[in-house]
């Protein structure tokens, strides 16, 4: 079986998944059974690669609030025109990650993910191959292997856990923490790896880190909506009540009133889709343990690929 022909059996495995998980867990598709459906190589073809957006993408893609946003990670006060670029990758089939914001500022490539679901110990690695993308774009039309020295930004790589899982305030995961101990060749140890990437794990979730979480007017009412939100849904068990009842107490409230007021009427549609994506991820985890035959595609990157794709 050639790759193209193995990769459609997956999608159309993981659409199996991510509709028989609706079908368990939301009433239209209950009455409304759904069908996988044929999709061969001119499908495959047109695939739409638009980016999803999410509320966190919405909220921080901005110059001034990612500024307010970084000072409060790093605990300065950032003159108001310091300049910010924003860099976000847009290829969805690369990027595997769905509430990521990446800008430049003062020499730095900052990376920031949010993250609601239990912390990939692979992040670092994930990372790896995200900034690599950025450089290789960053560096198109210059000669690499010209006499010029080439100046790249300092990386910095930070993830907002508001995941429900119990998580310390903060952590570190590292890329040389995944390297495999290398066999005795008689060789000298090396006192650091040639090779290693850092990345901060901060929890936003209510309570948590509140020092860091209310430097910043968004990042603290961004963390207040969410626990609203989750309040709501564990009080009526039903998610699109719960958002709906969330942005009301918010703008009732003056809570992301400015954000709101933009982009009130697409948040329930962002949030649907982000955290029903959570869901069946879990539902599909637990569906690939069960059929060993497909375990290896069960993952987290693979179902948001074929999602974000318009597979599923």
């Amino acid at each position: 079986m050639g790759v193209l022909e193995q990769k459609l059996q997956d999608a159309l495995f993981i659409w199996r998944i991510y509709v028989n998980f609706f079908a368990k867990n939301h009433s239209p598709l209950k009455q409304n059974r759904v069908s996988a459906p044929y999709i061969g190589v001119e499908a495959a073809m047109s695939i739409n690669t638009k980016y999803k957006n999410s509320v966190f993408t919405t909220l921080f893609n901005d110059s001034a609030v990612l500024r307010e946003l970084y000072s409060a990670l790093g605990g300065v006060a950032l003159p108001p025109d310091t300049p910010i670029e924003i860099n976000t990758l847009e290829n969805v089939l690369y990027m595997d990650f769905y509430n990521d914001i990446s800008f430049e500022i003062g020499g730095k490539l900052v990376v920031l993910i949010e993250h609601q679901s239990t912390i990939n110990p692979n992040m670092a690695l994930r990372l790896l191959l995200y900034i690599t993308r950025i450089l290789e774009k960053k560096t198109q039309g210059s000669t690499l292997y010209s006499k010029r020295r080439l100046t790249i930004p300092n990386p910095e790589f930070f993830v907002l856990y508001n995941g429900t899982d119990p998580f310390p305030d903060t952590a570190v995961l590292r890329l040389s923490d995944l390297f495999a101990n290398p066999e005795d060749l008689g060789l000298p140890e090396r006192t650091h790896h040639l090779l290693d990437l850092e990345v901060k794990i901060i929890n936003i979730n209510g309570g948590r880190n509140i020092e860091i979480v209310n430097r910043c007017k968004e990042l603290a009412e961004y963390s207040f909506f969410v626990d609203k939100v989750r309040e709501y849904q564990r009080e009526s068990g039903n998610l699109e009540e719960a958002i709906k009842k969330a942005v009301k107490y918010c703008e009732k409230h003056d809570i992301l009133r400015e954000y709101l007021k933009i982009h009130g009427s697409e948040v329930l549609k962002m949030l649907l889709e982000e955290w029903n994506m959570e869901d069946a991820i879990a539902y599909a985890r637990k569906e690939g343990r069960e059929d060993g035959q497909y375990t290896r595609i069960c993952h987290s990157t693979d179902i948001y690929q074929y999602y974000c794709t318009g597979v599923l």
